[in-house]
């Protein structure tokens, strides 16, 4: 349990379209969705509210990262071929990432667009 019942965080960098770079510690637990939306990220819509059922928290990994997460499961699989900017390689749905201690340090990228 963490000292004083303060949760632990992560830090993970946003790093929109435009360039806007946003360094912020999101709470073990929560998803990288949840921390944008928290913390005002451009770039990250998540009309579903993170549900899986949208697409619109799409971000791209950065590739040093790609083997902390866990591997897609189906229904992410589906989502990333509806996205409204390409799906690559790293592609990922941000309401998918939980954040754990391994990811402090990750870096994720916006696409142009998300609708």
């Amino acid at each position: 349990m963490p000292l004083f019942g303060k949760k632990e965080t992560a830090s993970i960098t946003y790093i929109s379209h435009s360039g806007a770079v946003n360094r912020v510690d999101v709470p073990v637990g929560d998803s990288v969705m949840e921390g944008a939306i928290r913390n005002n990220i451009e770039g990250i819509v998540a009309e579903c509210g993170g549900a899986c059922q949208c697409g619109t928290c799409h971000v791209y990994v950065e590739p040093q990262f790609l083997d902390r997460l866990k591997p897609v499961q189906d229904d992410e699989n589906e989502m990333l071929n509806t996205t409204a900017s390409p799906r690559q390689p790293n592609s990922r749905l941000g309401c998918q990432i939980e954040v754990t201690l391994d990811l402090d340090g990750l870096v994720v990228r916006t696409p142009p667009r998300q609708i």
